[in-house]
């Protein structure tokens, strides 16, 4: 038998499966409250009872998928520490398959982000959740450099930032040119180029 607990889990999960498609159709503004329940199957009332707007479901999507992708990183761990170079080339790997539709996922987290900037409230959430992803991702490297042997020689934060505006720059472009720009090209190329001028053997 399913408990309330479970029911509301199984009730928020389709809430976010179908504001993901009907935002990536018509945009974070074009989409309405309405249409995401109609897409779930789920009344306004079963949507206000999980999530207090619109902004709050879009940052718990964001915050569902990078919670897969660190446990993920964190599975690899054991396996790949003493090798950081292999182990960028996961992370960066994981970076895509977190996101399995790519320019859905960019298309979100792109809108999200403009609307972020011209509303402070916005930006301040968005903030707060793309800050506590560095911060668990930055303490992975700091474990990731010194399991292998290795000292970062600048912040691993600011080491941390970089591979994700690598990251997210090269997507946009990719997207845009996947012929010219296959995916994962640019970074799989220059960030363990970046990595090993910025460590050093301890």
């Amino acid at each position: 038998m399913e408990t309330p607990k479970r029911r509301r889990s199984n009730t928020r999960a389709r809430l976010l499966e179908g504001a993901l498609e009907v935002f990536a159709e018509r945009g974070f503004h074009g989409a309405s409250v309405e249409d995401i329940c109609e897409r779930a199957g789920f009344t306004r009332g079963a949507f206000y009872s999980n999530f207090a707007s619109k902004d709050e479901l879009v940052l718990a999507l964001f915050q569902a998928t990078t919670d897969r992708l660190l446990e993920q990183i964190e599975a690899l761990l054991p396996e790949l520490a003493n090798q950081p170079g292999t182990l960028l080339d996961a992370v960066l790997g994981l970076l895509d398959e977190t996101a399995p539709d790519q320019r859905q996922w960019h298309l979100i987290s792109t809108e999200f982000t403009l609307h972020a900037l011209r509303d402070p409230e916005a930006a301040r959430a968005l903030n707060k959740q793309r800050a506590m992803f560095r911060d668990r991702l930055t303490k992975l490297v700091e474990q990731i450099t010194a399991t292998g042997g290795l000292t970062l020689t600048v912040p691993a934060e600011q080491f941390v930032r970089l591979v994700i505006a690598v990251h997210e720059g090269a997507r946009s472009q990719s997207l845009l040119e996947p012929r010219k720009l296959p995916p994962g090209e640019l970074e799989h190329t220059f960030l363990p180029m970046v990595l090993d001028a910025v460590t050093r053997r301890t």
